[in-house]
């Protein structure tokens, strides 16, 4: 099998595009998608600061040698959850990735915010794990992109990622979601611009991007993420975009381009914390408040 653009060997056939591609043209192809993002959406600016929310795995690592190499100032940022084995193999990778290229990675740990990392939180919080580590995770990228004064916080959420959010919130006419399911968020109060530059970059290109270009990445899944809605929902899309190739790529822009007729709700009030200062739409404490007071009065049996 040849590249499209020359008489190499193929690494990569992407049926949506009509492509195959050599490692050089498969590279080029990646970084212009997330380059055209960055620019169609108008995210950020070269003369900005960003910070990269990094987690070890392929899509956020390769997002941050993306933004480096197209001349964006981008500094990492790793939360390490306290999973047992998984978050600590993954830090190594971030860590060796950031030395590597002469980055600056900064790490927060949970155990030091909350007195307990995500493994003991999963055991005495309610509900899903995914839940509270996702508004852990929330709060301490925003705390940390808002402290060291960068005008964004980009995150590696890839076309999969986009098209499996998508089909739930649309499932369920979410249409609270669905008004603010976009490539960019913008900041206001204490809130930063998130942004996400590989919305147009699919996971099989992210993966091979990796591999071409000597990222080493955690290949397992979170240990929690078991029985997600969200892995269910990514395997019906790979079995459509089987049957029609480009099912996801239309999905998402065709949304995209319709996502002015979503009603926009009125954006809830902010406060700040009684007791952190962070913007909250609760009355009270915010979510991360009381799971942090909730794990203080934790007396283990």
């Amino acid at each position: 099998m040849r590249c499209t653009f020359c008489e190499k060997e193929a690494v990569l056939r992407l049926r949506h595009a009509n492509l195959r591609l050599c490692p050089e043209h498969l590279v080029a192809r990646v970084e212009k998608e997330a380059k055209k993002a960055v620019q169609e959406f108008r995210m950020f600016t070269r003369e900005e600061k960003i910070l990269v929310a990094v987690s070890g795995g392929k899509d956020s690592l390769g997002l941050w040698q993306i933004l480096t190499k197209l001349g964006y100032q981008a500094d990492g940022l790793y939360i390490h959850l306290g999973i047992e084995g998984y978050s600590q193999r993954s830090l190594e990778l971030c860590r060796e990735f950031a030395r590597e290229r002469g980055l600056r990675l900064e790490v927060v740990r949970v155990e030091d915010e909350l007195g307990a990392g995500l493994d003991e939180i999963a055991r005495v919080m309610h509900g899903e794990p995914c839940s509270h580590c996702g508004t852990i995770k929330r709060y301490l990228m925003n705390r940390s992109a808002l402290e060291g004064g960068y005008a964004a916080l980009a995150t590696g959420h890839n076309l999969d990622d986009e098209a499996a959010t998508l089909l739930g919130n649309v499932l369920q006419w979410n249409l609270e979601y669905l008004a603010r399911q976009y490539p960019v968020l913008p900041g206001r109060n204490k809130l930063v611009r998130k942004v996400k530059p590989l919305v147009y970059v699919s996971e099989r290109e992210m993966a091979a991007y990796c591999l071409v270009s000597g990222i080493r990445y955690i290949y397992e899944e979170c240990p929690h993420s078991a029985g997600a809605r969200s892995l269910f929902l990514k395997r019906v899309l790979n079995e459509l975009e089987d049957e029609a190739p480009s099912t996801k790529i239309s999905f998402v822009k065709g949304f995209l381009r319709a996502h002015r007729i979503f009603p926009k709700a009125g954006e809830a009030e902010l406060r700040d914390c009684p007791i952190c200062g962070m913007p909250t739409a609760s009355s009270g404490p915010c979510r991360f408040c009381r799971i942090r007071e909730r794990m203080k009065n934790y007396a283990p049996a």
